[in-house]
């Protein structure tokens, strides 16, 4: 594997990747856990906070210090464009990942990116994806609308950076519910997670649509920030000619086994190496 190659399957893991390993719920079943999920109390809140840290190890390196996570929360009530309708109430996701450290002096590579979700907070259905991904010099930002009328996504790229340069533009349909990478650690969150469970998800990204089979697989005790923990750990089918990632690799995600089912720790393994993404700091504005 090149080293061009390599970088690039290490950008977009660290990226998405551990957004998208988060998706253990059950593809046929969802709308109809809707009425469960909105009649109990969900597993987090306006104001939560969560930050990780990505290591990387390959030879003799070591627990090399690659990228950090921020994820919050807020809440709003919106109307609805070109609608009558009254303001809806909707959930804001917001998802960062930038890296630091030995990495940048390593490979001679800066990325950063920002994903916002806009959510109905009813339906718990995503209504928008913004995204703005920086890579050294290159700059490019996209947007994603989902018509649920329709059934339909329809994403569009542009580089600030060549205003003239026509835009990318791809279009889907899909089938309820649908999430893109950033509302389905928020969705599964609300989930019932039981070892020995298989699920598919349906999941939008940059204007294409994926169907991703999730097993889940072992609970054990962890030890993170937040203390002693059970824990429950996921894996997505991510990889292969047919995933999301068409490359070898293998994807693991450990879920704390509580009310609030949060992400303590991902792992992926690849060709260019073993990447940890583990939880290093968790705050919330109403605590339990």
């Amino acid at each position: 594997m090149s080293k061009r190659h390599s970088i690039s399957i290490v950008k977009k893991i660290i990226a998405a990747g551990f957004a998208l390993a988060l998706l253990a719920l059950s593809g046929g079943e969802a709308w109809a856990q809707r009425q469960v999920t909105n009649a109990r109390q969900l597993p987090f809140q306006a104001g939560e906070e969560l930050i990780y840290k990505g290591e990387l190890s390959k030879g003799l390196l070591r627990d090399v210090d690659v990228a950090e996570f921020h994820f919050t929360v807020n809440e709003e009530k919106i109307t609805p464009a070109a609608s009558r309708d009254d303001p809806v109430a909707v959930f804001h996701f917001s998802g960062d990942v930038f890296s630091n450290g030995f990495f940048v002096r390593l490979f001679r590579l800066q990325f950063h990116e920002k994903v916002d979700s806009t959510v109905d907070h009813d339906a718990f259905t995503v209504l928008q994806t913004r995204k703005v991904d920086e890579q050294n010099k290159r700059l490019r930002t996209s947007e994603a609308i989902f018509d649920h009328e329709t059934r339909k996504v329809t994403w569009t790229e542009r580089d600030p950076n060549n205003p003239t340069q026509q835009p990318r533009v791809a279009s889907a349909e899909f089938a309820e519910p649908i999430q893109d990478v950033l509302s389905a650690i928020y969705f599964l969150r609300t989930q019932r997670l039981e070892v020995g469970k298989s699920f598919e998800i349906e999941l939008s990204d940059s204007g294409r649509v994926f169907r991703v089979p999730v097993a889940v697989v072992e609970r054990k005790r962890m030890k993170t920030p937040l203390g002693l923990v059970y824990a429950l750990r996921v894996e997505p089918a991510l990889f292969g000619d047919l995933g999301m990632v068409r490359s070898e690799g293998r994807f693991s995600i450990w879920l704390s086994d509580d009310n609030r089912h949060l992400p303590l720790r991902a792992q992926v393994k690849v060709p260019a190496g073993t990447f940890d993404i583990k939880l290093k700091r968790a705050t919330f504005q109403n605590p339990r």
